[in-house]
């Protein structure tokens, strides 16, 4: 893989453009600060990528960030170099490559001093001791909350929070005036527009052939449950597993009957889901920020709300969070905290951040300027309620089991209580 992109930055600052391979990536020359042979300041050097494990650059403060990002951090990046009299380089990764690359270029003393990183991504790079605590100091209050527990991992924070991400509830108002007040007054209204034959699709909730416990999660917490109890200090304990508690087991015989009411189709896919939404056929959509645009375009009038409850309880959506992790092997880890905390961490670059994902901030000042969009208002009163993502590696034995047993109920397989329990069991056999 090649890239072609060249830019030119002031002294003090390198960009390295690497291969989103994983196998390939660009290194820079040193800089002038960095030893005497360096190209003159306010050059830049990019060297063509090398077959090989990415390299780390040579300079007093490496960023890796993907090309949405980098535009944002190199302007910040500068500043940083001349205030502080360093030699800065950002290298931009394929997002999907940072995680691994960092455990392995880390381990090899290759690797970054900050990155840009998904919340649950930390299971991996935590076990993996591939990144460190951060200090927030006096800035923890100005996050969200959802956001910083996010991105902590056994009670301590890794990252500074910048965006978060979460699903909701799409309505077409043409069919749906208001927000509905509960689960039932959406099944009451959605199967009524059916039935006039106003409507194909009563709830766009996408399923498809493996399940989906990420769209259904919101609905089952709205019974009380979820997939795993929390310990003291709020981090999720993997030997809790809670899918088959007293709420899991109200999901599971409410799925069935909503499957009977045709509320709920098992064959829906996401794709099934959006051409009947963005059609008018369907007055509401389970889904994310990323299905906004379509739907839009499709010229639906769109209101976004936070998920009715089902169950009585707060229908809690998954949440993700996108944020600025040191790596445990920094090379000098104080700058790296300054760098993050001081210089990304500001209403300025976090809106600028904003403008270019059009997320909800997780800065809370940040947040204030932006929700007068309906769109991110209702994105934001919606994850306001969720909960994060699960991070730690048991996730990875629930997803399969969950989706095949919540699928199972909606086709009629057996007792929906039942197949709950022993999808339970096989999720606790695979964590161990």
């Amino acid at each position: 893989m090649r890239l072609s992109k060249v830019s030119t930055l002031a002294a003090g600052v390198t960009l390295l453009l690497t291969a989103g391979c994983g196998g390939g990536g660009e290194t820079a020359a040193p800089s002038a600060a960095a030893t005497p042979s360096g190209p003159a300041p306010g050059a830049t050097t990019i060297v063509e990528p090398t077959d090989g494990p990415v390299k780390r650059a040579q300079a007093d403060l490496v960023i890796w960030a993907d090309d949405t990002r980098s535009p944002i951090i190199q302007k910040i990046a500068q500043k940083f170099a001349t205030e502080k009299g360093v030699q800065v380089a950002v290298q931009q990764l394929e997002f999907g490559d940072i995680r691994d690359n960092l455990v392995t270029a880390g381990q090899a003393g290759e690797g970054p001093d900050v990155v840009i990183g998904a919340h649950d991504w930390l299971g991996k790079l935590v076990t993996n001791g591939a990144v460190a605590p951060i200090q927030l100091g006096d800035k923890t209050s100005q996050f969200k909350e959802v956001a910083l527990k996010a991105l902590s991992y056994d009670g301590q924070l890794y990252g500074l929070p910048y965006a978060i991400e979460n699903i909701a509830l799409f309505r077409n108002t043409a069919l749906a005036p208001e927000a509905p007040k509960d689960w039932n007054a959406l099944m009451d209204n959605a199967l009524k527009l059916v039935k006039e034959k106003k409507a194909t699709v009563p709830l766009g909730l996408q399923v498809g052939p493996e399940g989906d416990p990420y769209h259904f999660y919101p609905v089952h917490t709205s019974f009380g449950g979820g997939i795993f109890a929390t310990k003291p200090d709020g981090s999720y304990d993997p030997s809790q597993l809670t899918i088959d508690d007293a709420g899991g087991l109200a999901f599971a015989k409410a799925l069935e009957s909503w499957s009977k009411k045709k509320l709920l189709s098992a064959d829906l896919t996401l794709d099934i889901a959006k051409e009947a939404f963005n059609t008018g056929k369907s007055p509401y959509m389970i889904t994310g920020p990323w299905s906004t645009e379509d739907a839009q375009k499709a010229g639906i009038d769109l209101a976004i709300d936070p998920i009715p409850s089902a169950g009585g309880k707060p229908a809690a959506p998954f949440v993700g969070v996108q944020g600025f992790m040191i790596s445990a092997n920094a090379k000098n880890k104080l700058v790296a905290n300054d760098f993050v905390v001081n210089y990304l961490g500001t209403p300025e670059v976090m809106k600028e951040l904003y403008d270019t994902g059009k997320r909800p901030p997780a800065m809370i000042s940040v947040y204030d300027q932006v929700k007068s969009d309906p769109i991110i208002a209702g994105f934001g009163a919606a994850g306001d309620i969720g909960q994060p993502l699960p991070s730690i590696p048991a996730m990875d034995a629930v997803w399969t089991e969950y989706g095949h047993a919540e699928r199972d109920i909606l086709l009629g397989k057996g007792d929906p209580e039942k197949l709950m329990k022993q999808a339970a069991e096989k999720i606790r056999a695979k964590i161990g």
